[in-house]
């Protein structure tokens, strides 16, 4: 299964972006392989539609479950309409951390 986690930066010690459609990078983190993709959001700046584009982008990836700090009611029907899991988590928490969360629920 695949996990995007909305992030501020590239690395695993970047913190979660409490924003889905205006982060910098969506981390997709492969829970079968193990493998970790950091994919610049190019919606970030958009001037309107950020979110709905950037579902769109997460969507194309494969993506079963996000984790951001808050989703806009436009996206939740996209990812409801898709089956899509939605997390959100309001707490501070690097993406290694997301990361390792994941992993330790195995």
């Amino acid at each position: 299964m695949k996990t995007a986690i909305t992030s501020t930066g590239n690395t695993l010690d970047s913190p979660m972006d409490r924003r889905f459609g205006r982060c910098s990078y969506f981390v997709i983190f492969d829970e079968l392989t193990g493998s970790v993709e950091f994919i610049p959001n190019e919606n970030a700046e958009s001037v309107e539609g950020a979110g709905v584009a950037s579902a769109r982008l997460v969507a194309s990836k494969g993506v079963e479950k996000i984790i951001s700090g808050e989703f806009g009611n436009k996206v939740k029907s996209i990812f409801d309409s898709l089956g899509m899991h939605l997390i959100m988590i309001k707490e501070e928490k690097s993406v290694g951390e997301i990361i390792g969360l994941i992993k330790n629920k195995k």
